[in-house]
């Protein structure tokens, strides 16, 4: 019984963790391109072109991001991949001391 309570606990505990990170993420998604686009908006100020530089810092700083979290995913998947895999292999019939 207390090991199926501590595997829930455990599991509980990831998925807090797993909403937190998405809870990060997502406000790093809109708050970085938000404050570019601001920083664009006062350039566009001083040189009177209102919705290019805005436009164009904050289309920047989204698509990096975009490519910034879907490349850290990617990696995190293959790792993920690549554990199970070695989960599932099971003892090497090679190495020595096993019988």
């Amino acid at each position: 019984m207390e090991h199926t309570e501590a595997n829930s606990r455990a599991g509980a505990a990831e998925v807090r963790s797993g909403a937190g990170d998405a809870l990060a993420k997502a406000f790093e998604m809109i708050a970085t391109p938000a404050i570019f686009g601001f920083g664009g908006w006062l350039v566009d100020g001083r040189l009177g072109t209102f919705p290019l530089v805005t436009l164009l810092l904050a289309l920047v700083v989204f698509g990096y991001q975009v490519w910034s979290f879907a490349r850290t995913y990617g990696a995190s998947m293959d790792e993920a991949l690549e554990s199970r895999r070695a989960g599932y292999a099971g003892p090497d019939p090679a190495a020595p001391g096993q019988s």
